[in-house]
C-alpha cells in the first residue's frame, strides 16, 4: 500500500505539459496551497488592466479637450479682430452715412467743463 501511495505523490508532484494542458496541474499540492495567493495577483493583475485603460481614456479626452480650447482661442481672436475692425471711426462712419441718419462728425475736439468751487 505505501508504494501506491508513493507513487501518487510522485504523479502528483510532477509537472508535465500534459498536465498543464489537461487541467491537472491545479490539483497540484503546490497550488492548492498557494490559492490565496493566486486570487490575489488575478485580483490586481485586474484592477491594473483596469487602471490603465481608464488612464488612456482619460489621456484621450484631455487632448481632444485641448483641441477643442485651441478651436475656441482660434474663433475668439477672429471675433475679436472683426470687432477690432467694425470700431474703427472710419467704419462707424460709413455705417452711420449708409443709415441715412443727419449725424456727423463733430469738428471741434472735445472739451473738458470745470467748475469752481
Amino acid at each position: 500500500m505505501k508504494k501506491d501511495n508513493n507513487i501518487k505523490d510522485n504523479a502528483n508532484s510532477t509537472i508535465t505539459w500534459k498536465s498543464i494542458l489537461g487541467g491537472d496541474i491545479l490539483a497540484h499540492e503546490f497550488f492548492k496551497r498557494q490559492v490565496n495567493l493566486l486570487c490575489l495577483i488575478v485580483v490586481l493583475t485586474i484592477i491594473y488592466i483596469d487602471n490603465r485603460y481608464s488612464s488612456q481614456r482619460e489621456l484621450i479626452e484631455i487632448d481632444n479637450l485641448k483641441k477643442e480650447l485651441t478651436d475656441i482661442r482660434y474663433d475668439a481672436l477672429t471675433i475679436s479682430s472683426e470687432l477690432t475692425e467694425r470700431s474703427r471711426q472710419s467704419k462707424i462712419e460709413d455705417y452711420i452715412s449708409s443709415k441715412g441718419t443727419h449725424l456727423e462728425t463733430a469738428d471741434q475736439p472735445p472739451f473738458i467743463i470745470k467748475e469752481d468751487y
